[in-house]
């Protein structure tokens, strides 16, 4: 029974996905649960599991195209012994001398020289002929398809048996029939002896590469198999790609070069100097990226959060050389073995503090019901620059985390991101953000507000400046802040004493303990 697999919401509201790469193709065999798709959707790659198991009969949907959730993508041959349903693997596949066994015990139709007394009991499955299409061992029911005849072969098809008997053995030829097998009337007596073995088709090598990856050769028209990868195990980056589409294009430049440049004249009186024959209007001068999966969300979502929450920034420069030592001294405690601990999770724990301090900043606005929801707890989410584009996962209950439990969330959580494996729950529910443009290298910005929350907190570099400590000039680890809110849930006195109160845990790490 053909069955197919509709796209499914694999998260809260998904209305469409992009089918990022196949991991089956027409003819594969896939059991239930089995990985079969890797789609991109608003959120997050998601690798899809197969519900069905049986023979894949088609992919309905082609790799980079874009679907509705309910749209059919995958058609898959399940037995139908089950009424349809999901089945669980085939038996183990019966060997020849099973087959020529079974095919014995088939009853031939009443006749003269066969009348039992009782009607045999049908055979437990059918039986297997080697030699009629199929292969030796297998227990498939499908038909396939008729082999061609070969002199001194048998027919394939029942209803042309041989005459004349079967034929002897020698070259080219079929062993002798065994006598004593009985069959149905109409079947020709098959050879028992297997085929001679057909070497396995070799699997075509498939390149290591994140689906992104993937995305962005094909986009280039670049061929993956083709490219010796650079990455952790000889996977294929981005960088590869790119280096391999940009000599692409400079080998067909120099092709359309050699073809379009006539001959060197010779030399002598009349002959025109040299001239670039070169067109340029072959050129591209223009390339375009379709706009789709966490890019194509991330450009509706800040439109709406830019032109719907009436957006403020505020600025602190901040003397953080106390918080920078204490980095320090933190990387070497036994509660931090094996986590990275960067001046980050101090800004994350500060800003944690100052939410206590101050909840209406960790809220949203209901426009519909026309009220402010405070949230608890706090979902902290962390802006990570991934190849797919920005992603913000939230630590969920960053509030309720000691600091050594806050180092491990965020670091987990970044490198999930950034490795393409962030789940839509790992990336919905957030309520309030962080921003670190200081790794860019960048002092400050002005960032835009998640949708649903009304405070982001950018960080900025840390740098060497000149700063007045206790009246005299001083060298100091300086940086600064910036807070974005949503006007109409956080007022300038709000906005400013959040601000304050992290800058200050920042000056004076201290603070934190005092204030928590």
């Amino acid at each position: 029974m053909n069955k197919e697999f509709r796209l499914p919401d694999v998260g809260e509201g998904l209305t469409e996905a992009d089918i990022v790469s196949w991991h089956v193709k027409p003819g594969d065999t896939v059991t239930v649960n089995q990985i079969i798709v890797d789609i991109e959707t608003a959120k997050a790659v998601v690798e899809l599991p197969s519900p069905y198991a049986g023979t894949v009969s088609a992919l309905l949907v082609a790799e980079g195209q874009t679907v509705d959730v309910g749209t059919p993508i995958i058609a898959v041959d399940v037995p139908a012994a089950d009424g349809g349903t999901p089945a669980p693997e085939q038996d183990t596949p019966q060997v020849p001398e099973q087959a020529a066994a079974e095919t014995a015990e088939v009853p031939a139709a009443a006749g003269p020289e066969s009348a039992p007394d009782t009607p045999p009991k049908p055979p437990a499955r059918q039986p297997v002929l080697v030699g009629y299409g199929v292969k030796p061992g297998s227990t498939s029911r499908r038909p396939r398809k008729k082999p061609p005849t070969r002199p001194g072969s048998y027919p394939a098809t029942p209803s042309a048996p041989p005459t004349g008997g079967p034929p002897s053995g020698g070259p080219g030829g079929n062993p002798p029939f065994p006598a004593g097998l009985k069959l149905p009337p109409g079947i020709p007596a098959p050879p028992v002896a297997p085929a001679p073995p057909v070497p396995p088709r070799r699997a075509r090598p498939q390149a290591l590469a994140k689906p992104p990856v993937r995305r962005l050769a094909r986009d280039l028209g670049v061929n993956l198999g083709e490219l010796p990868g650079s990455g952790p195990e000889g996977s294929v980056t981005r960088q590869d790609v790119e280096r391999a589409a940009s000599a692409g294009r400079t080998r067909s430049a120099g092709a359309e070069d050699a073809a379009g440049s006539a001959p060197p004249a010779a030399d002598g009186p009349g002959r025109q100097p040299d001239v670039d024959h070169r067109d340029t209007a072959a050129a591209p001068a223009e390339e375009r990226i379709p706009v789709r999966g966490v890019r194509k969300h991330t450009a509706a979502a800040m439109v709406a959060s830019a032109f719907t929450a009436p957006h403020v920034t505020e600025f602190l420069q901040v003397d953080v050389t106390e918080t920078m030592a204490a980095v320090r001294r933190a990387r070497d405690l036994p509660e931090f073995a094996g986590i990275k601990v960067s001046p980050l999770l101090f800004v994350a724990k500060a800003l944690l503090v100052a939410v206590r301090r101050h909840p209406l900043v960790n809220s949203s606005w209901d426009e519909a019901a026309q009220e402010i929801v405070i949230k608890r707890p706090v979902n902290l989410g962390i802006a990570v620059a991934a190849e797919r584009g920005l992603l913000v996962p939230n630590v969920k209950g960053a509030d309720t985390l000691s600091l050594a439990g806050l180092a491990r969330a965020v670091d987990e959580l970044a490198a999930t991101a950034r490795a393409g494996k962030a789940t839509p729950a790992d990336l919905a529910g957030g309520t309030i953000s962080i921003t670190n443009v200081g790794v860019f290298g960048v002092d400050a910005g002005t960032p835009i507000l998640m949708p649903g929350e009304a405070a982001i907190l950018a960080f900025g570099q840390v740098r060497d400046l000149p700063w007045v400590v206790s009246g005299e000039l001083a060298v100091r680890k300086v940086t600064t802040l910036s807070l974005s809110f949503d006007h109409r849930i956080v007022d300038g006195e709000l906005g400013s004493a959040v601000l304050r109160d992290v800058g200050s845990m920042l000056e004076d790490p201290v603070r934190m303990l005092a204030w928590s």
